[in-house]
């Protein structure tokens, strides 16, 4: 037969009405291998930590057989590999959402996890993420078009959901407990200071820590008698009233609908509705001039793309003289280069489009775009674990009103994920928080 033979030759007919079978085939094909290779991936990483992972009749981990290691506990072993496989953490958190598995302590189990997190994944394999790792969809970037639906899909979930977790002030921040300072690593020519709490605190001791957080903040801008007040980020009023309650005027600016309606009505019930005005407003359009910028933990919440664009508002609006406080959660400078492209568990499910920034970045970005040079931070990583703590066990305590707002079992599991996995990255060091000032550079 010649080469014009094989050209000319019938070819195997394939009927396209079974075209949808054979891509379905192939679909599933390749979630096994997935399956597979994502069972590989995690055997060989829990060899290497502290932990003790309950496979159906297995016991896998590094801590195998000490029966005092944080448990993990994989019920339903197919479906864990088939989520992980297809999704990577996205799907590790989805199959805890499922109940494919579970831990009776789940922050120490996820505290390992988040301490080994750079070399989980082989080396190899970490190069090439760009080509397996979820990227993050356009449209949840926080474009002034985007920015007010990502943050109602969070803040307006329900007021009565976050008073079930929340203390009486209704801060969902760090709060700041009674701790020892010490000196810490410098970044730029700032003054750095590392405060660790000096006991584990209980609820009683939120409100005050929290106040404490706030009166901190507002020190470190200079605000008293007569300043004029720019906080971007409301949350439900407790810095404005702390601030207008020490005669400050405060315009404080939201994009959630929820937040504005509770923050007015506190303010109003406190008697400073002269001193404080709130706004439904882009921090991008405001206008004026103020003494004192404050912004506690929204920086998290603007997206690398326009950290340049919210120091440049800053420094436009902030009046000669003044100062700007901003409390930020902020990881590692090398990691934050490595996933700021990457779609995370997190971002789908509790912050869209949010992203968290390095400390040197901030730095970076502030001296880029603006005349504001950082010159002091206080970091207390190590509080943001017990305030997460407090609010998990408070939440867990409350699954029964929180049912009777209309959200079930796999939102629970989600929050109660989100709540534990959020104090692992504190207890592990992997993130940190802290009260950056930032001042514009004098001229010689």
């Amino acid at each position: 037969m010649t080469t014009a033979d094989l050209r000319l030759a019938p070819r195997p007919s394939i009927d396209p009405r079974r075209w949808p079978d054979l891509a379905a085939s192939r679909r599933r094909a390749r979630r096994r291998v997935e399956a597979k290779v994502a069972e590989q991936i995690f055997r060989a990483a829990v060899r290497r930590l502290a932990v003790r992972v309950e496979l159906g009749d297995t016991v896998l981990g590094g801590a195998a057989t000490d029966p005092d290691a944080p448990v993990m506990q994989i019920a339903r072993p197919d479906a864990f590999f088939a989520a992980v496989g297809a999704s990577g953490l996205i799907g590790f958190g989805e199959s805890y959402m499922a109940g494919d598995w579970d831990s009776p302590d789940l922050a120490s189990l996820l505290e390992v996890f988040a301490a080994q997190v750079a070399t989980l994944v082989p080396a190899p394999l970490q190069r090439l993420r760009a080509f397996y790792v979820a990227k993050n969809p356009r449209a949840e970037r926080n474009s002034t078009r985007n920015t007010r639906n990502n943050i109602a899909r969070h803040y307006d979930l329900s007021n009565d959901l976050f008073a079930s977790f929340l203390d009486e002030t209704m801060s969902y921040s760090a709060a700041l407990f009674e701790g020892e300072t010490s000196p810490g690593a410098s970044v730029a020519d700032e003054q750095t200071t590392v405060c660790r709490p000096v006991t584990r605190p209980g609820w009683a001791d939120l409100v005050p820590a929290q106040q404490r957080k706030v009166d901190r903040i507002l020190d470190a801008a200079g605000v008293g008698e007569g300043t004029r007040v720019l906080e971007i980020g409301t949350g439900w009023g407790e810095l404005a009233i702390r601030a207008a309650g020490r005669g400050a005027t405060v315009r404080s600016v939201t994009l959630s609908s929820e937040q504005l309606e509770l923050a007015r009505q506190r303010v109003a019930d406190a008697g400073l509705s002269d001193r404080v005005q709130i706004d439904l407003l882009d921090y991008r359009a405001v206008e004026g001039q103020y003494d004192a910028v404050v912004s506690v933990e929204m920086i998290e919440a603007v997206g690398h793309q326009y950290w340049g664009e919210y120091f440049r508002t800053i420094d436009r609006v902030l009046a000669p003289g003044g100062a700007v406080a901003i409390q930020a959660i902020t990881m590692p400078h090398d990691r934050m280069l490595a996933t700021r492209n990457t779609y995370t568990w997190i971002n789908k499910y509790i912050f869209p489009g949010g992203f968290l920034p390095s400390t040197e970045a901030l730095e970076e970005r502030s001296r880029t775009h603006s005349g504001l040079r950082l010159t002091e931070r206080l970091s207390f990583g190590q509080h943001y674990a017990q305030t997460l703590r407090l609010w998990d066990e408070r939440f867990v305590g409350s699954l029964e009103r929180v049912r009777e707002l209309g959200f079930d079992e796999v939102f629970d599991r989600m929050w109660h994920f989100y709540l534990e996995y959020s104090q692992a990255g504190f207890r592990s060091g992997y993130l940190d928080v802290q009260q950056l000032v930032f001042r514009r550079e004098v001229q010689a």
